[in-house]
């Protein structure tokens, strides 16, 4: 890989080389769009039901290119100063009432003024966008779940995503050297702004094939019996086609396939019983309703899926 601390060099086979390295199955318009995100230097904005992988995403990036995450899980309610930067108050009364600071410095951070401003750099605390943006190296900044945030916390991310800068009114704009790869993750659940979507390339993580799921399982979860895997992803294949409040992703898949090869150990048929299933279903469906709506009818016909799965794999 390249030495140079960017990524506009980076190339298709070295982006699958990291996505195979971390064990993370990409379809091939995965791996388009996130070398032009590399190449053009564009922030990405995946979309994608939850469990589908946009965050992971973010994490290979990392891991496969050595690069440091620096990572903003957003919230209703998130303010600027949660995300950009915070003055160290205490440090500032302290150096106030030693003498050694005050409010009409120079505001340099210098000491040449007649005192240090407390609102200069040594009084500086970054969170994580201005974390990301004066780093060094390669970094990945990953914004997770932004439509939890509110509108103007939108409109704030609309100076990063653009020109890679920050303004900070007592120290001036601050613009990242080397940008990072940003990587800006939706579960839709509210509509983003046209704004921040005109600064992105788009992603969109449709729910894994039976194919891509079954490797998914077979390089995260190789413990687990090629027929087992199998019949659990013809399974949450099954519990896709329900109308569930909240659909298994293949987060949940993979969490299944591990808690059935745990309770299994070494031992344990090559085929899932009926009974493994009830009693395991609470690792793939996470609220009541969609457990409820298991009763004996769809629970045969999960069992059902999971032997037509099994020999459609030829296992």
């Amino acid at each position: 890989m390249s030495e140079t601390d960017g990524f506009d060099d980076v190339t298709e086979a070295e982006i699958r080389a990291a996505f195979d390295e971390q064990s993370y199955v990409a379809d091939d318009d995965i791996v388009t769009t996130v070398l032009l995100a590399l190449r053009l230097g564009r922030p990405l904005l995946i979309e994608g039901e939850p469990g589908a992988g946009k965050t992971e995403l973010a994490k290979v990036l990392a891991g496969g290119f050595d690069a440091e995450l620096v990572r903003l899980q957003c919230y209703e309610g998130l303010a600027a100063e949660n995300t950009l930067y915070e003055w160290n108050y205490t440090k500032q009364l302290l150096a106030v009432q030693a003498g050694e600071g005050g409010v009409d410095g120079d505001g340099t951070g210098s000491g040449e003024g007649p005192e240090e401003s407390v609102f200069s750099e040594a009084y500086l605390l970054e969170r994580p966008l201005l974390q990301a943006l004066r780093g060094e190296g390669r970094r990945v900044l990953l914004v997770d779940e932004v439509d939890r945030a509110d509108e103007a916390f939108e409109a704030l991310l609309l100076e990063v995503l653009s020109d890679f800068q920050v303004s900070v009114p007592e120290l001036g704009t601050i613009a990242a050297g080397t940008p990072p790869v940003v990587v800006v993750t939706s579960n839709r659940t509210r509509p983003l702004s046209d704004a921040l979507k005109r600064r992105c390339l788009y992603l969109h993580v449709s729910p894994p094939s039976f194919e891509k799921e079954r490797e998914i399982l077979s390089r995260k979860v190789p413990e687990l019996h090629d027929a087992v895997a199998a019949e659990l992803c013809g399974i949450v294949g099954r519990l896709r086609e329900e109308p569930l409040r909240k659909p298994p992703g293949a987060a949940e898949t993979i969490d299944w396939a591990r808690a059935v090869a745990t309770l299994r150990g070494n031992g344990g048929p090559d085929s899932l019983t009926r009974e493994e299933v009830r009693r395991t279903l609470g690792t793939v469906l996470k609220e009541v309703e969609d457990v409820e709506r298991v009763d004996d009818e769809l629970l045969d016909s999960l069992v059902e899926a999971a032997r037509a799965a099994r020999e459609a794999a030829g296992s």
